[in-house]
């Protein structure tokens, strides 16, 4: 490794672990991050590993920004679903995060990701404006509950790695699945993880939809070849 990069990955370290990182709002430490992405290709290791819990479903939201604006970026839906997964089941089961180094080593060109974010922060705002703590505690101070939303972070994640690329909308309702319960349980917003559970429904009805249209029509199209 250059002395250059060396360097460059101290200053990411020192940044990520600064305590007052966390004291910030949302916004504010997506505006960070953002703003300390290096000008070269960045590998998830540099920070994943850094974050904390919390500081990984942050991470998981921005990954799900990414799928609801317009910036093409090739080969993320599988890699970034995987990475959301494993963020996933750390969540899930309270353990620290394992990534395969197949995942852990890819590197992203810097300035689409940081495009793709930048577009991405309205969504931030909107949610960080809206979102009050402690709303229907329910949904989150308790164990069911928090098994359960960590279950849909997974089966978002789960539908984000599906080869769907020809399907309208196929990662955007998982997106909003993720992105909704991510920002939910870090802000403790009972609210916020409700739209995530009618992200869920919305996912599930539409994909419904979709797979019994196309089974039905390939029954018609076997039933008129076979008459």
């Amino acid at each position: 490794m250059s002395q250059e990069l060396q360097v460059k990955n101290r200053e990411l370290v020192v940044f990520l672990k600064k305590d007052d990182f966390f004291d910030n709002t949302l916004l504010e430490k997506v505006k960070k991050i953002i703003s300390k992405i290096p000008d070269r290709n960045l590998t998830l290791s540099e920070i994943i590993n850094l974050l904390g819990n919390d500081g990984l479903l942050i991470f998981a939201s921005i990954l799900s920004i990414i799928f609801l604006i317009p910036v093409s970026i090739p080969g993320i839906s599988t890699v970034f679903g995987g990475i959301i997964f494993f963020i996933g089941i750390s969540n899930f089961l309270n353990k620290s995060l394992w990534l395969p180094s197949s995942i852990k080593n890819k590197s992203f060109p810097s300035e689409k990701l940081r495009i793709a974010l930048n577009k991405g922060l309205k969504w931030f705002h909107y949610l960080e404006k809206i979102s009050k703590p402690h709303r229907l505690s329910l949904l989150i101070c308790n164990k069911i509950a928090s098994t359960i939303n960590g279950f849909l972070i997974l089966f978002g994640s789960i539908l984000l790695m599906v080869p769907l690329g020809l399907m309208p909308f196929s990662n955007t309702l998982p997106a909003l699945i993720i992105l909704f319960l991510s920002i939910g349980i870090i802000q403790k917003d009972g609210i916020i993880i409700l739209l995530g559970y009618f992200s869920v429904l919305g996912a599930f009805i539409y994909f419904g939809l979709f797979f019994s249209t196309i089974i039905l029509a390939l029954k018609k199209i076997v039933e008129s070849i076979t008459l």
